[in-house]
C-alpha cells in the first residue's frame, strides 16, 4: 500500500459503529474496497462498504462519517463513499478484536454456522429466546449454564 491508501484506510477504520463505541467499521468487516487515484499531488478515493443489512438505520451516519474521515486527508482531493450489494456482509466478517470487545463490553456474541453461540460471559452454550433482537442483525440468546440473556450477532 502507497502512504496515501494507508492513510485512508487509517481514516476509514478510526470511524466507529454508532451501535458500539470503540469497534472499528473495519474490524466489523463493512470495508470491502478502497481505490485511491493519485494524480499528482491530489487524490480521488472511491470506498465500497457493506452493510450488516440493508435496512439498517446507521447506513448514513456511517457513509457520512466515513467521507468526513477520509475528505480531512490533506492528500484527498475528493471521496465517494458507496454501499455494496455484494458479497453479502457475515459474522465471519467481525475480527477477533472485535469479538472480545463486543462480549466483554457489549455482552454481545457470535453465532458462527449451525452450532450455539457462545455465551460472550461464561462461554457456555446459548438457546435462542427470540429471533428478533434489538436490531434485525441480532437475536436475543440465553445461557445454558448462567442463564444471562446476550444478544447474539448473526447473518
Amino acid at each position: 500500500m502507497t502512504a496515501v491508501e494507508l492513510a485512508v484506510h487509517a481514516a476509514v477504520a478510526s470511524v466507529d459503529d454508532p451501535e458500539y463505541p470503540g469497534i472499528s467499521i473495519v474490524d466489523l468487516g463493512l470495508l470491502e474496497t478502497l481505490d485511491v487515484t493519485v494524480d499528482g499531488t491530489e487524490a480521488t478515493v472511491a470506498i465500497g462498504l457493506i452493510p450488516t443489512f440493508s435496512g439498517c438505520p446507521a447506513l448514513h451516519i456511517i457513509a457520512s462519517e466515513v467521507e468526513s474521515a477520509v475528505a480531512g486527508l490533506d492528500a484527498v482531493d475528493a471521496v465517494s463513499v458507496s454501499w455494496l450489494s455484494a458479497p453479502v456482509w457475515s459474522v465471519d466478517r467481525v475480527s477477533h478484536d472485535a469479538r472480545s470487545i463486543l462480549a466483554q463490553e457489549f455482552t454481545v456474541g457470535i453465532a458462527i454456522g449451525p452450532k450455539p453461540a457462545p455465551c460472550p460471559r461464561c462461554g457456555s452454550p446459548t438457546v435462542e429466546q427470540s429471533l428478533f433482537g434489538p436490531t434485525r442483525c441480532r437475536s436475543v440468546h440465553r445461557c445454558t449454564l448462567c442463564h444471562e440473556t446476550v444478544e447474539v450477532m448473526r447473518s
